[in-house]
């Protein structure tokens, strides 16, 4: 284990990184045999325990995702932030007041120049103004990057061939891996409280307030990569690679301006009985008696299932719930800490800040795990331009 100040040199990430394919393709083998499934080990980066000695923090971006999820997050561990950087300075002093952050910059570069050498870096931009951000950074400083890591699996190719090239420690903001009841979940699944897992449903259906994010307006591509890569992500992170994605995703009639914003996806395992679906529908405009944002695992033993209140009733918010239920018997509550907003950011922040440290020997954000998730965005995609079986052509 190195002393917390050291930050990994090249050969040694590329060391751990081979150490890590090679332990998936082991725990990959072991599923084909009928052994362990990758949900049943709890990987050191989902412990849920804080770096020891944590870094000052430089946030690249002023938006509402830092004032609503990265600051309190941050507060709320103990996270040291010594700068922010917005191109809207103004923006970027007023969270600063609010959150007695000392240094304002309004270009990465000044922040960089001025920033102490062991900082980190929280990158909260769209995708577009990620790499010359990227560029700008000291080399081999650690960075956590926003989701989606490109708007396509070649743009997030060209971001991890970006940060090799320059050395950095980079990982990804899919932090919806470290929701407070998605990591008790995922404890008791590691531990084997509902045995071997054989469903995975994830369902959203509720009404998403879209002029409150208006960058995404005029986008190509909108539900798979800036909401759904979400639930890809997480699948990916209990299930492993999937082989194989259906998937289809439609536009709401009236919404020129909008990209697709309901869509089905299948995840297949072909070497196990798992059946592994997320719905969404965001066109959801009937009141909130029937919205739904769930996630469910059913299993040999049991089933557990996460309400994600976060998107109930957007942007208020409705209850997070989580419940654990045997064969034939009811349900009930099992007890957790927090929400995804803003503590699912904690972790994030948290294993890339305990990787760059030394004090855990792998990442499960890194760009590279972050760039199979977007592989399957890119699959889905693909299969959605296929449109499925005509059954037209069966005789």
């Amino acid at each position: 284990m190195r002393s917390s100040g050291a930050i990994p040199d090249g050969a040694d990430r590329n060391a751990r990184g081979a150490g890590a394919r090679a332990a998936r393709a082991a725990g990959a083998d072991d599923a084909e045999g009928g052994g362990a499934r990758p949900e049943r080990t709890l990987r050191a980066g989902y412990d849920g325990r804080l770096p020891e000695r944590p870094r000052p923090i430089v946030i690249v971006g002023a938006g509402g995702i830092v004032r609503d999820a990265h600051l309190p997050a941050y507060r709320k561990a103990g996270f040291p932030v010594w700068g922010i950087v917005d191109i809207d300075e103004g923006k970027a002093r007023a969270l600063a007041a609010e959150y007695g952050i000392r240094n304002v910059f309004s270009s990465a570069a000044d922040a960089v120049a001025a920033a102490p050498a062991d900082a980190v870096y929280d990158l909260a931009l769209m995708p577009e103004h990620v790499p010359p951000t990227l560029e700008a950074l000291p080399e081999g400083a650690p960075v956590l990057i926003q989701k989606p890591l490109g708007h396509s699996y070649a743009e997030g190719a060209a971001l991890r061939e970006l940060c090799d090239r320059r050395g950095l420690v980079a990982a990804v903001n899919t932090q919806l891996r470290f929701a407070p009841y998605i990591a008790e979940a995922r404890r008791m699944i590691a531990a084997g409280a509902i045995g071997e897992v054989y469903d995975a449903e994830l369902r959203v259906s509720v009404t998403t307030p879209w002029e409150m994010f208006p960058q995404v307006f005029g986008l190509p591509r909108l539900e798979f990569t800036m909401h759904s890569v979400h639930y890809l992500d997480l699948f990916r992170s209990f299930f492993g690679e999937p082989s194989g994605v259906s998937a289809a995703t439609v536009r709401h009639p009236e919404k020129p301006d909008v990209a697709t914003t309901r869509s089905s996806v299948i995840l297949r395992y072909r070497d196990r009985p798992l059946r592994a679906v997320i719905s969404t529908n965001h066109d959801h405009d009937f009141g909130g008696e029937h919205e739904e944002s769930f996630v469910k695992f059913e299993g040999t033993e049991g089933a557990i299932r996460a309400q994600m209140g976060l998107l109930l009733d957007y942007p208020e918010g409705g209850p997070d719930r989580l419940q654990f239920a045997r064969h034939c018997g009811g349900w009930h509550d099992v007890p957790f800490d927090g929400s995804w907003f803003p503590d699912a950011f904690i972790g994030s922040m948290g294993v890339l800040q305990r990787f760059a440290c030394g004090e855990i020997d792998e990442m499960p954000t890194s760009v590279d795990d972050v760039l199979r998730t977007m592989a399957v965005v890119e699959a889905a995609y693909r299969s959605e331009d296929i449109e499925g079986i005509d059954p037209e052509g069966i005789t």
